[in-house]
């Protein structure tokens, strides 16, 4: 027999009492360090330990205040669990500081630089350059004078001009999901050469303008905010946000008064050319609002719940501000043309109480916290009456209009809160408290998210239902790029993982289908704001592969995905897109990764498909920007320079054994299924085979995305083997000369000539083509096959005859003009896509540099007298986990300009970043960190994949 309490039966029901039982427990005791960590708060508004950047790279102070190190999410490329990196310590900026304390960081709106604050308000600046955990100085603290005054207690970085795509929402119309998409400009001011540049307030009432001049030197501007009493000057908190004419700024003062401000920068000039020898110079216009109210304005007979007798009839001189932020009237997940009386900025503030306030004393009852909150409204600025009596020469004189600020409602939090965030592209508000709790808000009216209350809109995470549980309490947190994924400080200063988890509406196993729809298209809502913000979206495949472990799952949030941004996967006609579509490497690249179960394992069909085109891409590319740097420039000069760098060479001489090596590949599976489906004379039976094969080569010939990459290729290495007539007349190094004939002779000895094969494609186009048109399908039906083949990796019945036609006429045509035994004996192994023990040998012994395709040496070879040699310094990406052997910049200019201009510099073909390999195999290394186990329906079968 049960016990009574595992029935879940309500102690006070024993008892017969109608109001809950007072037991006298004590209270949770504070997590260990919030008493300082409510100091720090009050004393500064500056004080972010830790911080995530857009790029993914996650930067923290040392609990000691003078080191910062660096962390990253990283798929393990042992099992394919996704996880913390390794610390990886940023030497320069503990060296730049001199030991003094360091105690806010901040990146910058792109998310590629740091800034870092001390006790002194010194600030230092740094870059990432190659790898997350690769980052360089910009800026040297020691710029800035050691001064108490120059603490620095408000930052901002300016934003970059350029507009960006958005999303506004999600909304069920007629079963489906429709998404909103806008284009979002970007919100001023701007540096004119769009160069680094941010706004710090000082304790003294100073802002700087620190900014970056086109030669790449910093310079600084300083202004007083306003000349009054020093001790109004002296400040405590400062929050400032862009608002299209000017930045909007409010400050605390010590006196306890909220202030505000509207700063104008100008630069002069406002255009920057870069042939121009004079650099933009700005200047400051401050104007003070004259909003001053006194910090001590808590009144807990608003909104307090307690006896009649212990109400406080004057301002409660106890709580003291913790938090300011000045919110924008306009956020950025936010379409432009919302109504105006929503469109304006706000304040709020949050005031605490001590943490061992004594209750016994009246002014020291009511809440933890208080949020306060203050509307911006412009209105007229009356004339005094006395003006009426003055004949005035202008009949109709018109007052100034002000800002005024009118007091909302408070809100009342009975806990400590410790950070307050704008989550996902602005529209959520995260509200975290001393216990570890995470709450979500309506951002412009703070509204509670409390889960799903409107089953057909989504416009963020919170709102469909995703939460954060209830985990180990930490007092400095930060949010990911998507805001799914959180890190927080503990009171030992280690970093500890936090992931967002959803119930799904499950009941008894099975989980509700509207609740689960609407959960999807809340993560594909993230990811397409994630997409066109071009931001990192690590944290949403670790959500992803966290909750839906099941292939119907990852299929339909993979199809959600390909409509919402969107994404016609039918390039049977129109292929040129395909080279400059911005959404389609996403896409592949998430979808391979949720299929990717680690480095030695063998990927899904599913996965597979999307990887192979992402490496095509890839190849694609390479030869498209070599041939555009061969032509003539504007003046008739020729790019022969950069387009026959040797180092440019050597990458396509490796993509060139690459993409021959993948087009044999795919011809020896097709002439074996051939050989397959020979005896098969009856339809049906020939069909029902054709179900049950999982062919990598026959998805990627007959679907238009990838055969059209595989015609780019062939275009390209025609065009090498053409173009080397013309180097050969010029003057060109010797290394760059030998590249050239390697290149030349490994076209040569292919035993399938480019022409031919692309002869094989353009049957293969033909019959596809011809299976479309016998099944009457046209331009608006054929995306819904080419989607199935690419995201389900299964062949539509429509394509059926176009396999018929592949298998039983275009590959007997080419048999001879093919040596077929040299492509059954070729090694396909470094390639990676087959499932033999080839493969599977390779990929344990050797590395093959996904840049360049050629293989590495391994990481610790034993030279002859049986020491062991350095290993070769990598960089490994940390989502597909391949590895490129570049580790720093390119000495060749050209080769510099062409991975610059094709974003490999930073990041890899599949779209993710790189990160540095540790002496120690980091990216290898499980992290100390560990998530916990999700709690989720069984029904859904839900794991980290």
């Amino acid at each position: 027999m049960p016990l009574i309490m595992e029935e879940g039966i309500n102690v006070d029901d024993l008892f017969g009492e109608p109001n809950p039982l007072e037991l006298g427990l004590p209270p949770a005791p504070p997590p260990k360090g919030l008493a300082q960590c409510l100091d720090e708060m009050r004393l500064s508004g500056c004080r972010q330990k830790v911080a995530w950047s857009r790029t993914g790279c996650i930067a923290f102070i040392s609990p000691d205040g003078t080191r910062v190190s660096v962390r990253n999410l990283q798929c393990r490329p042992s099992d394919g669990k996704w996880v913390l990196s390794e610390e990886s310590p940023l030497a320069p900026a503990t060296e730049a500081h001199g030991g003094n304390i360091l105690v806010h960081l901040a990146w910058n709106e792109a998310g590629s630089e740091l800034a870092i604050a001390d006790c002194l308000g010194r600030v230092s600046i740094y870059s990432i350059s190659m790898a997350l955990n690769s980052i360089t100085g910009l800026r040297q603290a020691a710029f800035d004078s050691s001064d108490d005054c120059n603490q620095v207690v408000g930052m901002m970085w300016l934003s970059s001009n350029r507009s960006a795509h958005a999303f506004q929402q999600a909304a069920k119309v007629n079963g489906r999901w429709a998404y909103t998409p806008f284009r979002r400009r970007p919100v001023g001011p701007f540096h004119p050469a769009n160069k680094g540049a941010l706004i710090c307030v000082t304790r003294a009432g100073q802002i700087r303008l620190v900014f970056q001049n086109p030669d790449s030197k910093w310079q600084e501007l300083p202004a007083d905010l306003k000349n009054t009493l020093y001790s109004d000057r002296l400040l405590t908190h400062a929050s400032m946000v862009a608002n299209q004419t000017c930045i909007l700024i409010t400050t605390h003062s010590v006196c306890q008064k909220v202030s505000l401000y509207r700063v104008e920068i100008t630069w002069e000039p406002t255009a920057w050319e870069p042939r121009s020898n004079q650099f933009p110079v700005p200047s400051f216009r401050i104007l003070h609002c004259r909003v001053n109210m006194p910090g001590n304005v808590l009144n807990v007979n608003d909104g307090f719940e307690g006896p009649a007798d212990q109400q406080l009839p004057f301002p409660n001189p106890v709580y003291s501000l913790t938090r300011l932020e000045i919110m924008p009237g306009q956020m950025p997940g936010q379409m432009d043309n919302i109504g105006s009386s929503t469109a304006k900025p706000w304040i709020m503030a949050v005031y605490s109480k001590p943490l061992h306030a004594t209750p016994e004393y009246p002014d020291q009852q009511g809440p933890p916290s208080v949020i306060v909150r203050w509307n911006l409204e412009a209105g007229p600025q009356p004339f005094h009456p006395k003006f009426d009596e003055v004949a005035s020469k202008r009949g109709n004189a018109q007052a100034k209009s002000k800002l005024e600020l009118r007091r909302m409602e408070d809100i009342h939090c009975h806990k400590y809160i410790i950070s307050v965030d704008l989550v996902e592209h602005g529209t959520a508000l995260a509200i975290t408290h001393d216990d570890g709790s995470i709450a979500f808000h309506d951002t412009r009216t703070m509204a509670a998210f409390n889960g799903l209350d409107d089953a057909n809109t989504v416009t963020c995470l919170a709102q469909a239902g995703f939460q954060y549980p209830l985990d180990t309490p930490g007092l400095s947190i930060t949010f990911s790029p998507n805001g799914c994924v959180a890190v927080v400080l503990d009171a030992d200063g280690q970093l500890q993982l936090r992931l967002m988890e959803h119930s799904f509406g499950s009941n008894g196993g099975l989980y509700d289908e509207s609740k689960f729809s609407a959960a999807i298209a809340a993560l594909t809502l993230a990811f397409s704001r994630g997409c066109g913000s071009d931001v990192n979206t690590d944290d949403i495949l670790t959500i992803a592969l966290r909750l839906l472990s099941l292939a119907d799952a990852q299929s339909t949030f993979i199809s959600e995905m390909y409509r919402a941004l969107p994404v016609n996967c039918d390039f049977t006609v129109d292929s040129d897109k395909l080279m400059t579509h911005p959404y389609i490497p996403r896409c592949l690249s998430l979808q391979a990764g949720l299929g990717f179960k680690g480095r030695m394992s063998q990927r899904n069909l599913a996965s597979a498909v999307p990887w192979a085109i992402l490496q095509l891409r890839h190849a694609s590319v390479l030869f498209a920007y070599f041939f555009q740097q061969g032509k003539s420039g504007p003046n008739g000069q020729t790019g022969l320079s950069d387009a026959h760098d040797a180092e440019i060479l050597r990458v396509i001489l490796g993509n060139a054994k690459w993409g021959l090596s993948f087009s044999h590949f795919v011809l020896g599976e097709i002439f074996d299924l051939a050989d397959d489906f020979d005896d098969l004379t009856d339809q049906e039976a020939f069909t029902q085979k054709l179900k049950t094969t999982n062919s990598l080569p026959l998805i990627i010939l007959l679907s238009s995305m990838s055969r059209a990459f595989l015609r780019f290729i062939c275009r390209g290495l025609r065009g090498v083997h053409a173009g080397f007539a013309s180097a050969a007349s010029s003057r060109i190094s010797d290394d760059a000369r030998i590249l050239y004939t390697e290149i030349c002779h490994t076209l040569e000895a292919s035993p399938i000539r480019i022409d031919v094969y692309e002869k094989f494609l353009a049957a293969v186009d033909s019959a596809v083509k011809h299976a479309y048109q016998g099944s009457g399908f046209g331009d608006a039906e054929r995306p819904s096959p080419e989607k199935e083949l690419l995201v389900n990796a299964r062949i539509p019945p429509v394509l059926v005859p176009a396999v018929v036609t592949l298998l039983r006429q275009t590959v007997p045509a080419l048999k001879t003009e093919i040596k077929r035994k040299d492509i059954i004996l070729g090694d396909y192994s470094w390639l990676g896509f087959a499932n033999d023990w080839r493969t599977t040998a390779y990929r344990q012994r050797r590395d093959v540099d996904i840049l360049k395709k050629t293989p590495l040496r391994p990481p610790l070879p034993t030279s002859s007298d049986g020491k062991l040699v350095q290993p070769q310094k990598r960089r490994r990406c940390v989502r597909c986990c391949e590895v490129s052997g570049d580790t720093v910049l390119p000495r060749s200019l050209p080769f510099f300009k062409m991975i610059a201009k094709l974003n490999l510099l930073r990041c890899c073909p599949c779209g993710a970043f790189w990160a540095l390999e540790t002496d120690s195999g980091g990216l290898d290394t499980e992290s100390p960190v560990q998530s916990p186990p999700p709690r989720t329906p069984a029904g859904v079968a839900m794991g980290s994949g």
